[in-house]
């Protein structure tokens, strides 16, 4: 699957598989930026990502936990 920025809920479903044993409540935002481009099948503008995508991708991921 291919992921871009606005796949908040596939990107957050998808980290939660991949580690699972990290606490979205602290990850911080360049770890979490840098764990989205590591994704396999990221395909967009790495510029296109600001602090309210990652916010949204944080949130999302903290639900998933839940």
């Amino acid at each position: 699957m291919a992921f871009k920025w606005v796949d908040v809920l596939d990107i957050a479903i998808e980290l939660d598989e991949l580690y699972p044993d990290v606490d979205p409540m602290q990850i911080s935002f360049p770890d979490l930026y840098q764990k989205v481009l590591d994704l396999e099948g990221f395909d967009d503008d790495p510029s296109h990502c600001g602090e309210k995508i990652l916010e949204a991708i944080q949130m999302a991921w903290i639900e998933e936990k839940d």
